[in-house]
Parts: C-alpha cells; sequence; structure tokens
C-alpha cells in the first residue's frame, strides 16, 4: 500500500539548503518585470519580430504589474514568471511563422474532440490519461504544450529525442528539487498528458496564473471577459498540433471549461463533453494544499488561511458558472461521470464514454488501457495526506456549505467528511 505524506510544516515551512540558496542567489538579481524586456528577448531567442495582433501585451502587462508589484512575492516567484512569460512569448512568435509560411493549417478541421470537463481530484486526469492510452485519438503530452512549434533549426539529438523534451525535463527536475512534493500532488513529467489550456498562454489569457500566483485582480478581469477569442486562439495551437502528428479526433481536458462553457460550445460546437462530479472539499483542501506549499518559495509568508479562503470561493464560482451554463451543452453531447462510479470499474467507465462518443476501441487499444490501470493500481508512490481542519481551520461543512446548488443539481453526494 502507498504511503501517505503529510506536509507538517504548511504555514512555517522549513526551507532545505537548496532552497535557501536558491532564495538567497535571486534575492540578489535585478529582474526586469517590463513588457519590453520580455517581448525582446523572445524575439532574440527565436529571431523573429511577427507577433500577429499586439493586443496580449496589455494582458501581459496586467501580469507582471500584479505579480512583480506584490511586495510579499519573492524574487524567485518573479524570475519564474518572467521565465514563463518569455516562453509564451517565443511561442507566440514561433506559432505565427509557422501559420504565415502554412496558411493551410487554418482549414485543418478539429471535429467532434472528447473534452473532459471537471473540478482537479474528481477524476480528471486519471480519465484523460486511461482515454489517451488509446493512441488513435489525439492528446497532448507537457512537452508538447510548453512548445507547440520547434525552434528554428531544431530537431531530434543524435540520441532522437527532441530537445523539448529534454527542456521540460530539466525544467521538472529542478520543480522536483525545489519543491518535492508537487510530484505527488499534480505530475509535471514531460510525457504526462496535458491540458490545452496551456495553449491560450501565448495568448496571455486563461485562470492559469491563479494556480502560481496571488492574482485577484487578474482573476475579476479574466472572469468579466469574453474568452471567445481566446478559445479560438487555442483552437488554432490545436491545428498546429495536429499538422505535425495528425490524427482524426483529440481528447482534451480542463477544469476551467466549467465557467467557460459558452466559449467552449461556441468554438468546438460538435465537442462531446464529459463532465466529472466529486465532492467539492476534496478540490478545495488539494488545490489549498498544493498553491500553499508551493508559496514557500515564491512568497515571504504563506499564510495557508488565504489560499483556503480563496479556492474555497474560486471552486464556488466554477460550480456556479456550470450549474447556470450547463444547458449551453445540448444534453446528447453531455454524459456525467461520477467520481465513485469510476474508480468502482475504471475499464467499464472507460468503455461506457467511448460508446457514448462513438469511439470504437480497438483490441490494441484495450491492452493500452488495460495496462495503464493495472500500472496504476500496482504503483507505491506515495500520496499526500490532507487536512483541512489541521492546516486550515476549516470543517469539511463549513466548506461546503457554499456548494449545494452544484451538488443538488448534479446528485453529488458527501465524499469527505
Amino acid at each position: 500500500m502507498a504511503s501517505k505524506i503529510r506536509i507538517e510544516d504548511l504555514g512555517s515551512p522549513e526551507l532545505s539548503p537548496l532552497q535557501l540558496a536558491a532564495i538567497e542567489h535571486c534575492e540578489k538579481l535585478t529582474i526586469d518585470m517590463s513588457s519590453a524586456s520580455i517581448l525582446e528577448e523572445a524575439c532574440r531567442r527565436t529571431g523573429l519580430g511577427d507577433f500577429g495582433s499586439m493586443d496580449f501585451v496589455a494582458r501581459l502587462e496586467m501580469w507582471l504589474d500584479e505579480v512583480g508589484g506584490d511586495p510579499d512575492r519573492r524574487n524567485v516567484g518573479r524570475l519564474s514568471l518572467r521565465n514563463a512569460c518569455v516562453r509564451y512569448v517565443s511561442n507566440r512568435l514561433l506559432i505565427r511563422d509557422l501559420l504565415v509560411r502554412h496558411p493551410e493549417i487554418n482549414d485543418i478541421e478539429i471535429q467532434r474532440p472528447i473534452v473532459i470537463v471537471g473540478l482537479p481530484r474528481t477524476g480528471t486526469t486519471n480519465l484523460v490519461n486511461l482515454l489517451s492510452a488509446d493512441d488513435s485519438l489525439r492528446s497532448m503530452p507537457l512537452w508538447e504544450s510548453y512548445e507547440p512549434v520547434p525552434r528554428r533549426g531544431e530537431g531530434p539529438g543524435a540520441d532522437g529525442v527532441d530537445p523539448r523534451f529534454q527542456r521540460c525535463l530539466r525544467e521538472w527536475e529542478s520543480m522536483q528539487m525545489m519543491s518535492p512534493f508537487v510530484q505527488y500532488m499534480h505530475p509535471m513529467n514531460p510525457d504526462h498528458v496535458h491540458e490545452e489550456l496551456e495553449l491560450m498562454l501565448p495568448d496571455f489569457s486563461s485562470y492559469n496564473l491563479e494556480w502560481i500566483a496571488r492574482v485577484p485582480k487578474w482573476r475579476d478581469y479574466y472572469v468579466a471577459t469574453d474568452q471567445t477569442p481566446h478559445y479560438e486562439y487555442m483552437k488554432t495551437v490545436l491545428k498546429v498540433l495536429t499538422w505535425f502528428r495528425p490524427r482524426a479526433r483529440w481528447i482534451l481536458k480542463s477544469p476551467q471549461h466549467l465557467e467557460q462553457l459558452g466559449p467552449l460550445m461556441s468554438v468546438f460546437s460538435d465537442a462531446r463533453v464529459v463532465m466529472t462530479h466529486r465532492d467539492p472539499v476534496a478540490v478545495v483542501q488539494s488545490a489549498a494544499t498544493m498553491t500553499a506549499y508551493a508559496a514557500r518559495m515564491s512568497y515571504r509568508t504563506v499564510e495557508p488561511q488565504w489560499y483556503a479562503d480563496y479556492w474555497t470561493d474560486r471552486v464556488g464560482r466554477l460550480l456556479t458558472a456550470a450549474v447556470r451554463d450547463v444547458d449551453v451543452v445540448p444534453s446528447a453531447q453531455r454524459f456525467d461521470c461520477h467520481f465513485s462510479h469510476f474508480v468502482a470499474d475504471e475499464m467499464a467507465m472507460v468503455r461506457t464514454i467511448f460508446d457514448w462518443a462513438g469511439h470504437a476501441m480497438s483490441e490494441r487499444a484495450t491492452k493500452s488501457i488495460e495496462s495503464r490501470i493495472a500500472a496504476r493500481h500496482a504503483s507505491e508512490e506515495p500520496t499526500i495526506a490532507y487536512d483541512l481542519r489541521a492546516d486550515f481551520a476549516r470543517t469539511p461543512d463549513e466548506v461546503r456549505s457554499g456548494f449545494s446548488e452544484y451538488m443538488g443539481h448534479f446528485g453529488v453526494p458527501i465524499d469527505v467528511k
């Protein structure tokens, strides 16, 4: 049986010598958080200069201003965001360049994608990894999402490994050294199937920033702004990835879609939407623990209570929007997958979803999926022991009190007591 890990120092972190050295090194740096410096660096990295529409710069500056101007944010956190933004802008340049040289990419159709829509900890990660084991479907590993288009002149090395994979691996190894428990909460190894949300980041939108920084101002702007253009941008990048590695049908997944069902269905009108359901208390305690744990490197103070309050509110917003907009998805195109039913018989649920979505599962795919299920059940990798009461001074009933409409609408039973 896998062991349980309790993070005993969530509120008062005991940092390792390596963590302390990294913090000390970065505090000595002068970090330019201006948009101009990021655009300039991306141009140097790629040798390109055509960004397409420049409206993204205003959103980039919102990110930089809120994160860079936070006095509690350490330079480690500022540098991490800046490096990510350089990557996003570089990706934007490379995507734009490819589309200019190959306009036929725009004619590629993304047909009947299977889109998993549900909160973290509701089985979405396990489900998308099982469905994507059928390699007749197109899915997206993390390394490919980080850099959808190769840099000019780059190709696999002598060992046949893509440099983009190697860069992603180095980043994952660094993350494991600096925040070792993250791997047990949210795996980020290069071949892990990732969310298409990443493809919106060159357009500087999505709720992704909320997971790595305290950005209530960005959240308020994001939820008040029509995200349809950014979903269109994401679809364009999916076309780019399809051009590189064609498949007839995509398997996608992101919790963000819960509050963006309108833009999702506007852009992917024939999508088959699998909505996963579980007691949201499990989601809140997981999200609050993970983000509070990661804050030990990026912030001077951790404030676990802030994270508990934030994610209780944020999950509530996501679920309220899902209840409000669920009818945007035609009933024939929506499948409700309850966590308890999924874990009771994973293979049966996979078969049911594929049958409902009109996807024929080959014998080869069946064996591949069964192999993944067996490997997961045999795994002795540790898991995190979550405790709302000890870590956040909250009871499950207190957190759950704001989710009654969602739980009643979808018939979600109490899971965490």
